[in-house]
């Protein structure tokens, strides 16, 4: 991993605690949280204030975040916002604390400025040691104060200016406002400066845990269903009517095309469909390469097209259909029949415009785990787990690729490959509609 964390792309955009105060801070949040300090003059932390150079020294990579279900999390600055998520186990959570603090900033800068705030994404449940306890997550509640009980006092002493205001001997109640100036010593005028917290709900329908081996729950769709990456029977009964895993091609097919959960990329505007399908063909010749043992060794992608003329006859499936799709989105080829059950027919979709759009994508990413920047951006978790696996040569393709080709403009290769806009006119030169409708964009899907 070592490549990967010298090109930013393991433990990037981490924040750096580096000051005495901050260290102090951290502490005093940590100790508050889980009974423990650091004894490290500096580190750095994700988006929910875990450290791996702190994990290392507790000898608890899951010391914020026990039992994988209800993740506590430390802020020390809003500027973590901007951070990933380290050691995922919902897919939600890096959202939901990333929505809590831009929709509160101005308040957390306030209370960051002098302490730290420390809190809890609360499931509605406390274990998930059984599939089926997942089925009891339905929101998840935010819980956050500072150590010093700031925004509790502040509410106090809200409720006591309440009082103050409404009873009607409240000017003359020394008892009461001697309470009040007490409190206002801690929180500050809550008047001018309130210190409460919005946004601590959120809806849980559509998510994946890394749970059970890796699980897409999608309970907030027209025909709900279960996607297990593994094998679905290890699972047991479900109070759901569809479980499918990764070896069911055809029902997950039918399961995106029931929801209108996907899009075929050659249909998709603002895109160059070609241009991206091209650079799929080439993941999957390096794939092939390495299965080969060919060195790629700073093989650039003209080297790669190259390797793919020379041996066209040992390619796999994929790389054909591919081909013969980019030919017909050039003008130049038939157009080709992609059913759910070939190996290609996942590499040619993405996530049609939906509030689900990132899940699945990222399930698409486990169903075509070849396009390896795809699985970079969509399921970074996967990535690195099978990164561990490649050979010496893929490692350092694929390291150099996305250090050149993504890491450089991350949010304009996330548009060009995952971005909508407006659908397009009949008259436009869009691919026919009625063809679509007919046979879809690769061909019926299989019944």
């Amino acid at each position: 991993m070592k490549r990967l964390i010298e090109r930013g792309l393991m433990f990037g955009n981490l924040i750096h605690v580096d000051s005495p105060a901050l260290v102090e801070r951290y502490n005093r949040a940590l100790e508050h949280l889980t009974g423990k300090r650091t004894k490290l003059k500096d580190f750095h932390i994700d988006i929910s204030g875990y450290s791996p150079e702190v994990g290392d020294e507790l000898g608890d990579q899951h010391y914020l975040n026990q039992g994988g279900c209800n993740r506590q999390f430390i802020l020390l600055s809003t500027e973590q916002r901007t951070a990933p998520l380290l050691h995922v186990q919902f897919s939600t959570s890096r959202g939901i604390l990333r929505q809590f603090i831009e929709e509160n900033e101005r308040q957390l800068f306030a209370l960051t400025a002098r302490d730290a705030v420390a809190g809890e994404l609360l499931n509605s449940v406390y274990s998930v040691a059984e599939p089926v306890q997942l089925f009891d997550i339905r929101k998840i509640e935010i819980e956050a104060d500072t150590t010093e009980g700031t925004v509790r006092e502040g509410e106090k002493l809200g409720k006591l200016i309440d009082r103050f205001k409404g009873e009607e001997d409240g000017w003359f109640d020394d008892v009461l406002i001697a309470e009040m100036i007490e409190t206002a010593k801690g929180t500050g005028d809550v008047v001018r400066n309130p210190v409460r917290l919005t946004a601590r709900e959120f809806a849980q329908d559509n998510f994946w845990t890394a749970h059970f081996g890796g699980l897409y729950m999608f309970r907030g769709v027209e025909h709900p269903a279960v996607i297990a990456r593994t094998d679905k029977a290890a699972l047991g009964d479900l109070p759901i009517k569809y479980v499918f895993d990764l070896d069911d091609r055809n029902q997950v097919a039918k399961f995106f095309e029931y929801n209108d959960l996907v899009e075929p990329i050659v249909k998709a505007r603002g895109i160059d469909a070609a241009a991206i399908l091209r650079q799929k063909m080439d993941f999957i010749v390096v794939d092939a390469a390495q299965e080969a043992g060919v060195d790629l060794t700073g093989a650039r992608r003209a080297d790669i097209r190259a390797l793919g003329r020379s041996h066209a006859d040992k390619l796999p499936a994929e790389f054909h259909a591919l081909g013969d799709l980019v030919n017909w989105a050039e003008g130049g080829g038939s157009w080709p029949r992609i059913t759910s059950d070939h190996p290609a027919y996942f590499y040619t979709l993405r996530a049609a415009n939906h509030a689900d759009r990132d899940l699945v994508n990222m399930l698409l990413s486990e169903l075509a785990p070849k396009d390896v920047r795809q699985l970079f951006i969509c399921h970074k978790e996967l990535f690195y787990q099978m990164y561990a696996d490649w050979s010496e040569t893929k490692k350092s393709f694929v390291a150099d690729f996305l250090q050149r080709e993504y890491a450089v403009d991350k949010a304009g290769a996330r548009e060009a490959l995952f971005g909508h806009e407006a659908p397009m006119s009949d008259d436009d030169g869009a691919v026919p509609q009625d063809l679509i409708a007919k046979v879809g964009p690769w061909g019926a899907v299989k019944r």
